[in-house]
């Protein structure tokens, strides 16, 4: 089915075909899309949601995923509700998209400030269909910006801006078992779960109160082929024995700096597996992908329009053009500059005939009135043999105001045993470093630890002290 003609996504499911042979699963249930022909995971309530601004806020993802099939094309608004937004930022969020029904699969006003007169409850478990799911609205699809501080930007999407990157091929969809560990509330999940649908594939889902290793043990049992991630989900999944348990024929990053490190040690432990990584953002959609195996993106795809998407650098910083950039944000946030090309906040320098992501704007380190970007530091480290991950941060110092320390996972041995954490290997990354970096991006302290925090949006938790 075409682009321009999914007027909802249970139309798109429907053109996609094959739903008898297709299924949602996570941890805890699963439902088959044939089953959805006749019933509702909605308790046979779809009717009252029409033309409503709906909060979806579920503990399971399958009941989200659930309710966005059968709200899409009914209801005015659907609004994806992160498990870890705070109350306080909830207020502002149900205001702001004035929401007037909630879906839920629990009680979701434990946490969520909200006096609405329409809670209709979400399971796996379906009942018969009170009235017929097409219709002819186009829904608005609100999903939130994952930034760590501060109040997150209601970013408004359509079906049509959020499905422009899949081009809807199911000749080899009955084949394929998507999965991720992305939450499918953040839109690199979602990328995933409308991906799986339209390409008529079976979808597992992750869950937050399982393990990686326990995801990855599941995700091998369900016979998982293709499976996306941030390269923090790739880099704690290399550090699981239980990576051993998959075997994917299409291996996918996104959502932070794929640096040369993590590309080659998926080359290394999936070799016969599609190794892609891709740029893409909440406001920008997606942008391109990359899979010739090597860390940033070939200069000539900026300047050119290519499937519908336009790049430019401007003062360092990538933007993006398309028609699959968000519509806007709900409030009076600006999304877009006047030529419509949105500004992603990401900085990338120009070596040779490559362009390389150095870091956010918004994240950089100033030691003694010098930048420094974490994401740059990092990737140095990353290329040792014996670093799994790093988190490079500010603490702050009288002297040049903050100055650069980092915190590294060492990569343990077949066997489980950690390479030695001694001073002679620290010396090593150092010196590494002083190769590589100015002396001012080099860390004055490396600190050894078990394990380093990851965001529900699959992003490292970047703190300073």
């Amino acid at each position: 089915m075409a682009q321009s003609d999914r007027s909802s996504l249970w139309d798109a499911l429907i053109g996609a075909g094959h739903l008898a042979h297709r299924s949602i699963r996570s941890a805890a249930s699963s439902a088959r899309l044939s089953d959805l022909v006749h019933g509702s995971s909605l308790g046979g309530r779809l009717g009252e949601l029409h033309d409503r601004s709906v909060l979806i806020a579920t503990k399971d993802q399958l009941s989200t995923a659930l309710a966005l099939i059968e709200l899409d094309g009914v209801a005015r608004r659907v609004v994806l509700y992160p498990s870890d937004l705070s109350r306080a930022h909830a207020s502002s969020v149900v205001a702001t998209a004035e929401i007037d029904a909630l879906v839920s699969d629990w009680d979701a006003a434990e946490i969520i400030p909200l006096d609405v007169a329409c809670v209709v409850t979400c399971t796996p478990s379906l009942t018969a269909l009170d009235c017929e799911r097409r219709g002819e609205r186009r829904t608005e699809w609100v999903l939130l910006t994952s930034g760590t501080t501060g109040l997150p930007k209601l970013t408004l999407h359509t079906l049509s801006s959020l499905t422009g990157p899949i081009t809807g091929d199911t000749a080899q969809g009955s084949s394929i078992v998507w999965s991720t560990f992305y939450d499918i509330r953040r839109y690199g999940g979602l990328q995933i779960f409308l991906r799986a649908l339209l390409d008529g594939a079976s979808l597992v889902l992750s869950s937050a109160q399982e393990s990686t290793g326990d995801f990855l043990t599941r995700a091998g049992a369900e016979g998982v082929t293709h499976i996306s991630g941030t390269p923090s989900h790739w880099r704690r999944a290399l550090m699981s024995p239980s990576v051993y348990r998959i075997a994917p024929n299409y291996v996918r990053l996104s959502g932070e700096i794929a640096d040369q490190g993590i590309l080659d040690n998926l080359r290394a432990f999936f070799g016969d597996a599609t190794i892609v990584h891709a740029f893409a953002s909440t406001e920008a959609g997606v942008g391109f992908e990359v899979r010739d195996g090597l860390a940033g993106f070939p200069a000539e795809i900026i300047g050119k329009r290519s499937n519908g998407v336009e790049l430019k650098i401007e003062e360092g910083s990538l933007r993006i053009r398309s028609a699959r950039t968000a519509v806007r944000y709900l409030g009076d946030a600006t999304l877009a500059a006047k030529d419509g090309f949105v500004d992603t906040g990401d900085l990338v320098e120009l070596h040779g005939e490559r362009y390389y992501f150095v870091g956010r704007r918004d994240g950089v380190i100033n030691v003694g009135g010098a930048k420094v970007h974490p994401e740059e530091v990092e990737a140095v480290l990353n290329r040792h043999p014996g670093v799994r991950m790093s988190l490079v941060r500010a603490r702050k110092s009288p002297i040049t105001g903050a100055i650069v320390v980092a915190d590294i996972v060492v990569k343990r041995s077949d066997g489980g045993e950690a390479i030695a954490e001694t001073t002679a290997f620290k010396n090593e990354l150092l010196e590494m470093c002083h190769r590589a970096l100015p002396p001012y991006k080099v860390p004055a302290a490396i600190r050894f630890v078990s394990s380093l925090d990851v965001t529900t949006a699959g992003k490292l938790a970047r703190i300073s002290a």
